[in-house]
């Protein structure tokens, strides 16, 4: 069981970490490849080759150290050092004299490069049974050794590639800038593709908002190309089906008026009586339900896109509710505005305040700025409410909660529907919650 939550957790862990873009997912699918193998080759090249070279040399330079020592030894005279540092300075790049201090500095502490100075210290350890010294950081290029011989010191300045492969940091480097320029590149076409993908991404989302994307065109991948073409198409026959829908609830709506027109007409030029004022009120109430079946059905669609400034609107919009008799205040900042479809939003403000007006005296309407960008416009009444396992049910089209909330009977149970089609085409969301004041709290979120 241990094992098993071992492994649900890890990968978990791992995912925390893990970038959660497309684009900086891509760019570590390229990355990571390329920076494991260039770990793995330099830790090849400096285990298998540079260490193996190095050695090498160390032991070549340790070799020479030694036969010139030796030599020295055999015959410590003035002359014999001059002729063996000849010897050595043409053949072995190395400079060999006599240090006036006779006795051995202490030992400096390791280059950077400590395999440096342990494959050294082991070669000369082995060619020599000389106490020696050496300093590989002081002299940049050369490498500095001495050793006690016969009471003095001998000194030898030595190159650096006499000592070890001096070509492993320029591979380190081009290493370094080849995983740079790797990087560099794959960031540009990672960046290109997602770019498409962004593009694709953002005009979905104006278009489900009501806004056009004319000058949007596919571009990218061949399979983003395919999807933005799927795009346009789906755009192409919703914008279709929408002018065929307009074009046919307009007739129907003119075919619907024009004996409603005669009806009304015939009526004002009946006698008077309680027949007639109670058609007439059968009439009126005919053309409110025509008018509710309309608006739902034609969901404002065709409506463009402007920046409308909240505060302007919501007063209209409570001027009505006014007239109805409800006593309304209004907390909005007068700068808030938002890109919106002005004549669908105040449709559905209007839907929710005069629900509230209906069914309660005091009505506060608020509107505050999203931390995102966006807004949030909160009608609250003192109404009875719905309960709260209604809510969903008081959304649905042609529903009428008579228990709660239906003493409009005008209604057709339409003005919610209506109001959370119009926040969800600006991309947002229409959500019921019990009001501070006692009645119903009705929250239209939208987005920036």
């Amino acid at each position: 069981m241990k094992l098993r939550a071992l492994k649900i957790i890890i990968p978990r862990q791992i995912k925390r970490w893990l970038p959660t873009s497309l684009f900086g997912r891509s760019l570590l699918i390229i990355i990571l490849p390329i920076a494991l193998m260039q770990i793995a080759v330099t830790w090849v090249f400096f285990d298998a080759h540079w260490q193996t070279v190095t050695s090498r040399l160390s032991d070549g330079l340790a070799g020479d150290i030694a036969w010139a020592v030796e030599s020295y030894q055999d015959d410590p005279s003035p002359a014999s050092l001059a002729r063996i540092a000849d010897r050595a300075q043409d053949s072995m790049s190395l400079s060999i004299a006599l240090s006036p201090i006779r006795t051995l500095p202490p030992r400096r502490p390791t280059s950077v490069f400590g395999a440096l100075d342990r494959s050294l210290d082991r070669a000369l350890s082995e060619h020599l049974d000389l106490p020696y010294w050496f300093d590989t950081v002081r002299f940049p290029g050369y490498v500095d050794i001495r050793v006690q011989v016969n009471g003095q010191v001998v000194r030898i300045i030595a190159p650096s590639d006499r000592a070890w492969a001096t070509q492993g940091g320029i591979f380190v480097l081009w290493m370094i800038v080849t995983t740079l320029l790797l990087t560099a590149i794959a960031i540009l076409f990672i960046r290109n593709q997602v770019r498409a993908i962004e593009r694709l991404a953002s005009a979905a989302e104006a278009f489900g908002k009501g806004g056009d994307v004319p000058d949007f065109k596919p571009y990218g991948a061949r399979e983003v190309r395919q999807a933005a073409q799927a795009f346009l198409a789906m755009r192409s026959r919703i914008q279709r089906h929408l002018e065929q829908r307009t074009a046919m609830l307009a007739s129907v709506s003119h075919d619907l008026r024009t004996p409603l027109t005669r009806l009304k007409l015939e009526l004002a030029l009946a006698e008077p009586s309680k027949r007639v004022e109670a058609m007439k009120v059968d009439l009126s109430e005919m053309e409110h339900m025509i008018d509710e079946y309309l608006a739902f059905a034609r969901g404002e669609g065709g409506e463009t896109v402007e920046v409308t400034t909240l505060r302007d609107l919501i007063q209209e919009v409570s001027e009505g509710a006014a007239r109805a008799g409800a006593e309304v205040s209004i907390e909005v900042d007068p700068a808030l505005s938002l890109a919106v479809r002005p004549n669908a939003l105040k449709r559905a403000l209007s839907n929710l305040v005069m629900n509230a007006a209906v069914h309660g005296d005091r009505i506060v309407i608020s509107a505050a700025q999203t931390p995102a960008g966006g807004a949030e416009i909160i009608v609250d009444d003192d109404g009875p409410g719905i309960p709260a396992d209604q809510y969903e049910e008081a959304f649905r089209p042609f529903s009428r909660l008579d228990e709660s909330r239906n003493q409009n009977d005008k209604g057709v149970g339409l003005g919610l529907a209506i109001a959370r089609d119009v926040a969800r085409s600006h991309g947002g969301e229409l959500s019921l919650d019990r009001s501070p004041m006692g009645g119903l709290r009705a929250v239209i979120r939208l987005p920036a």
